[in-house]
């Protein structure tokens, strides 16, 4: 190296053991400089303390890391990381620096999201991931801060995609189904409200009490939460004839009451479309979880909205915002009951007589009195003198 180019390199080295001894940020110059050098030079500056690690940490060994590290997380969980992942590194390359990524860089990211034409709320659960991956880099002091934190990530309702499963279609489908484990899969979603495949396939005959008419129901999904590990639901009439199918075949050598289909890496969806379309009906948009809405909606009906909520796991915000439905039982019953006008007048009972001193009837009020239940909202032609009271003349 020539001497005047290692004067000015031994001047920027200085500037940075300046700025690590004083805790401030590099100027201008000196980071652009930073910018420049190769990823060798690079990892001897961070070896040594100088440099931030962000500044050689990559996107690729960063979020290897990161899953490596969450071995407390289940496989299922484990792969939807991988999504968001492969996003990431499609959209960066694996090769960038951590702390190259920018505010707008991640608000590019989530342009190129929609553009691979992903749902909206599919890019809303892979900007939250982003950000909690995001997160924990700030916490390693690996980045100052987190250029995914504003991105929305909460899952918004989506109307367009709830399916009220009324009991006659559920029992199409449960004529159709193959076996009687396909039928208790399908009863224990429809009728049960069990999460599939997740507590379905975890239900054990043992969590079964006949005696006291109740199920004990393992959540997987909500066991991260102090005392949700499990419910208990009522042993609803509507699944006991599928049970004692299910335990006439298995009961007595099975600890489950599913036995066919455990394997988690079954596609139990790609059958189940198979069975709606046996049945006769045309698939709906959330094959398992439209089932499960349906029973909630069903079950709101006839108990407190806080009862069913605890029978089925979930809080009533969360039951409000994605599962509630209306259906067209509530418009044709709604319909059906007589509403009574503000402006009819109440029938006489014998311990209240009706006394005609007291209640002397103008002419106009004998028109409404002999009128329909509709006919108070009728026009009445004004007179010549608008609203205002005539005025006498003197």
């Amino acid at each position: 190296m020539a001497k005047q180019a290692a004067e000015a390199f031994k001047l920027k080295i200085e500037r940075l053991v300046t700025a690590s001894m004083t805790k401030q940020p590099l100027d201008t110059e000196t980071q652009q400089w930073l910018e420049s050098l190769d990823s060798k030079m690079m990892d001897k500056l961070a070896k040594v303390d100088l440099i931030s690690p962000a500044l050689t940490t990559t996107l690729g060994d960063f979020l290897t890391g990161y899953t490596e590290l969450r071995t407390d997380v289940k496989n299922a969980t484990q792969t939807v990381y991988g999504h968001t992942i492969r996003n990431l590194k499609d959209f960066f390359g694996s090769d960038t620096r951590l702390g190259d990524i920018t505010e707008a860089d991640a608000d590019e990211w989530c342009l190129y999201l929609k553009e691979e034409k992903l749902s909206p709320n599919t890019i809303r659960r892979r900007s939250g991931i982003a950000k909690q991956f995001f997160k924990h880099a700030v916490k390693k002091k690996l980045i100052p801060s987190n250029p995914f934190a504003e991105l929305a990530a909460s899952v918004q309702a989506n109307k367009s995609r709830e399916h009220f499963i009324t009991q006659a279609d559920a029992k199409k489908v449960l004529d159709s189904a193959p076996d009687a484990d396909w039928r208790m899969i399908i009863a224990l979603s429809r009728y049960g409200g069990l999460r599939c495949p997740s507590e379905v396939l975890l239900l054990k005959w043992s969590d079964i009490n006949h005696e006291t008419g109740r199920i004990l129901v393992t959540s997987p999904k909500t066991e991260h939460h102090a005392g949700k590990d499990s419910r208990v639901i009522p042993l609803f009439p509507e699944l006991v004839p599928y049970l004692e199918d299910c335990f006439q075949l298995n009961g007595e050598k099975s600890e489950y009451v599913i036995t066919r289909y455990r394997d988690q890496k079954q596609n139990l969806r790609t059958t189940f479309q198979k069975i709606i379309k046996r049945a006769g009906l045309k698939q709906w948009p959330k094959l398992f979880q439209n089932m499960r809405a349906s029973r909630e909606t069903e079950l709101c009906n006839d108990y407190p909205t806080h009862v069913v909520c605890e029978w089925l796991g979930n809080s009533v915000p969360v039951a409000m915002k994605h599962y509630l439905q209306i259906t067209d039982e509530h418009y044709e019953k709604a319909s059906q009951e007589r509403c009574i006008p503000a402006c009819s007048t109440p029938p006489s009972t014998p311990d209240q007589p009706r006394k005609n001193s007291e209640h002397k009837k103008s002419p106009d009020t004998a028109i409404l009195a002999n009128a329909g239940p509709y006919d108070c909202t009728r026009e009445k032609k004004m007179g010549d003198e608008g609203l205002e009271p005539p005025t006498l003349s003197v």
